[in-house]
């Protein structure tokens, strides 16, 4: 990530959201409107807020083309001890991914993730305890829905 900071340490990760949060007024104006309200969304790198992205897991993927473009959607598992729901992104205008879907199993839990304007629309980077991936599309769609939560 260019600004968002996960850096491994003997005892866990760094994580340090502060000089993407400094520029994100100014990028804002430059993300298509999805991802300017996913990325601005005042839980998103608050460590106790119910809409963290923090300790999420990716458990589905689903691709297709809608009205001549390519789309994906990743959906992402709550950590019932943080969360109370569930996260979907459905990525719209696929321009790139990386890597190939394939390789995306075993990531583990979400450490944070970064929004950037690109020339295609914006790059969702998301990093994961055991990896990095990156999508480049025309916007994104970020969509909370209720989990079932049997311990709370």
């Amino acid at each position: 990530m260019k600004h968002v900071r996960v850096e491994a340490t003997g005892t866990g990760n760094y994580l340090d959201p502060r000089a993407y949060l400094g520029l994100l007024p100014a990028l804002s104006a430059e993300l298509p409107p999805g991802a300017r309200a996913f990325a601005a969304d005042p839980d998103h790198y608050d460590f106790s807020g119910l809409r963290c992205v923090k300790d999420l897991v990716l458990d589905a993927l689903q691709r297709g083309i809608a009205d001549g473009e390519d789309w994906l959607q990743l959906g992402f598992r709550h950590n019932c001890w943080k969360h109370e729901e569930d996260l979907s992104i459905r990525y719209i205008g696929l321009s790139t991914r990386n890597p190939d879907p394939a390789d995306w199993t075993g990531f583990g839990p979400v450490t944070l993730d970064e929004i950037l304007p690109h020339r295609h629309g914006c790059s969702h980077e998301i990093g994961f305890l055991g990896g990095s991936l990156t999508v480049v599309s025309r916007d994104l769609t970020a969509t909370w829905t209720e989990a079932d939560c049997p311990d709370k």
